[in-house]
């Protein structure tokens, strides 16, 4: 595996799945880290240019749920929910991109 692979499966193996302070840490980290990766592949070459964005705008939808995860006026299972939803469209998101990236040198 390349160094970009193993990095993405390192970090899907860290994702929680429920909401606390701590998580909450990690997940923004993991998705920081998640972001770095998404920019590098898409300078790989034009075909990654073409087929990154998506994972882009899912990685969005996944900051929206965590922040509203957080949102003091809901319950704790309201919130476990919530961030359990996007901390399984972060696994799904980062699947997909194995699936896409294969061993990075997919072209036109």
């Amino acid at each position: 595996m390349n160094p970009i692979t193993l990095a993405i499966n390192g970090l899907f193996d860290q994702i929680p799945r429920r909401h606390s302070a701590e998580n909450l840490v990690a997940i923004n980290l993991i998705i920081s880290e998640y972001d770095e990766l998404l920019i590098s592949i898409e300078a790989i070459n034009s075909y990654y240019e073409k087929n990154i964005p998506p994972f882009f705008d899912e990685l969005e939808m996944v900051k929206v749920t965590i922040k509203k995860s957080n949102d003091n006026k809901l319950s704790k299972k309201a919130k476990d929910n919530l961030f359990d939803d996007a901390s399984g469209a972060l696994k799904d998101s980062m699947q997909g991109l194995l699936a896409l990236y294969s061993d990075g040198n997919a072209s036109e």
